[in-house]
């Protein structure tokens, strides 16, 4: 089971970017797909979360009204759609399965994370 992150890149701030997470080895119906970033020095936190299932939604505050996560279930992929980015938005951003959501970016059974995509916004 694979999770492969990619589209992070250098944008300016007010740019947009868009990232994808390609799951492969199972598919994901039942599970929760989420996005955490990390930047430097400070600890993983929860960005945003679509259950496949119903494809409820859920956002960190920062980041509600210009992130918007979507996913495509044919291609087992999730995207984070990031436009308005803020220099505060810089960070190593991850995905993340797991069987239902948790904002929590501490690993539980079951869970499968997917390597980060670095994104840099400068001001």
């Amino acid at each position: 089971v694979q999770l492969q992150a990619y589209g992070g890149g250098l944008v300016q701030a007010g740019g947009s970017l868009r990232l994808s997470c390609v799951a492969s080895g199972r598919t994901f119906s039942s599970y929760t797909m989420h996005w955490f970033r990390q930047a430097p020095g400070k600890e993983r936190e929860f960005v945003a979360a679509l259950t496949w299932s119903g494809g409820s939604t859920y956002y960190a505050d920062s980041v509600k009204g210009r992130f918007t996560i979507s996913g495509d279930f044919a291609k087992n992929t999730v995207y984070l759609q990031m436009n308005s980015l803020k220099p505060e938005d810089t960070a190593l951003y991850y995905c993340k399965a797991s069987p239902s959501y948790s904002g929590s970016p501490l690993p539980k059974p079951y869970d499968y994370w997917g390597q980060g995509t670095q994104v840099t916004v400068s001001s």
